[in-house]
C-alpha cells in the first residue's frame, strides 16, 4: 500500500499596491473640532473598559462623527 504525501498548500501572493487600506469595518472616525472632555463622555467615576466603548461609540454615533 502507496500513501501518498499532500503537497503543502500554496501561499497567495500579495502585491504591493502602494495604496493604503482602509480602517477596520471600514469606518473613519474624525474628533477634529470636538470640544468635550473625556470626562464629558465617561463621567467622573471608573468604568470598566467594554463600558468605555460603548460610551464611546454612543458618543461618536451621536455627533455624527463616523463615516464610512
Amino acid at each position: 500500500m502507496v500513501v501518498k504525501k499532500k503537497a503543502p498548500a500554496k501561499k497567495a501572493a500579495t502585491k504591493a499596491t502602494g495604496a493604503k487600506k482602509a480602517a477596520f469595518g471600514g469606518y473613519t472616525i474624525s474628533f477634529g473640532g470636538c470640544t468635550d472632555t473625556l470626562e464629558d463622555v465617561f463621567g467622573s467615576k471608573a468604568i470598566a473598559p467594554s463600558q468605555m466603548t460603548k460610551l464611546l461609540w454612543a458618543y461618536v454615533k451621536s455627533k455624527k462623527l463616523a463615516g464610512k
